[in-house]
């Protein structure tokens, strides 16, 4: 059973590192500077998970961790905004401002579908914890 409670908590561990991503995603959104003050859009960041088999039970079963955390690297929208201090002064996008490519609809997504599978996690602690109550009422 405490293999069942290590994979939850190794996922729910995950899941809230997938979340906290995507609310630095939709927070940065506008950020056209990055941390150290230069002008540069916002990337935003993608979690990627892979298999822990230090945690494991019984049937084969294993937990999950963070193998990294990426940036996406794609080109920022450029916006016709030459009165704007931070708008480029020379070259093809002379007068235009590059902000972030974020899509608030795919970050919504992804919040939703990370703030499922925590849930489910609960869920499943819950029925462990359950169990393991019912297991010693029976031995009692």
């Amino acid at each position: 059973m405490n293999g069942a409670l290590d994979i939850s908590s190794s996922a729910m561990i995950a899941q809230r590192i997938r979340l906290n991503a995507v609310t630095s995603n939709i927070a940065n959104m506008s950020s056209l500077r990055d941390e150290n003050g230069d002008i540069a859009p916002y990337q935003a960041r993608h979690v990627i998970f892979e298999t822990d088999s230090s945690i494991s039970a019984p049937g084969g079963a294993s937990g999950v961790r963070v193998s990294s955390i990426e940036e996406d690297q794609v080109e920022p929208v450029y916006r016709y905004q030459p009165t704007h201090p931070l708008a480029i002064t020379e070259g093809k996008h002379k007068g235009y401002v590059a902000y972030p490519r974020v899509n608030m609809v795919e970050q919504m997504v992804d919040a939703l579908e990370a703030s499922r599978a925590y849930e489910a996690n609960i869920g499943v602690v819950e029925i462990s914890k359950n169990l393991a109550a019912q297991s010693l009422r029976i031995l009692a």
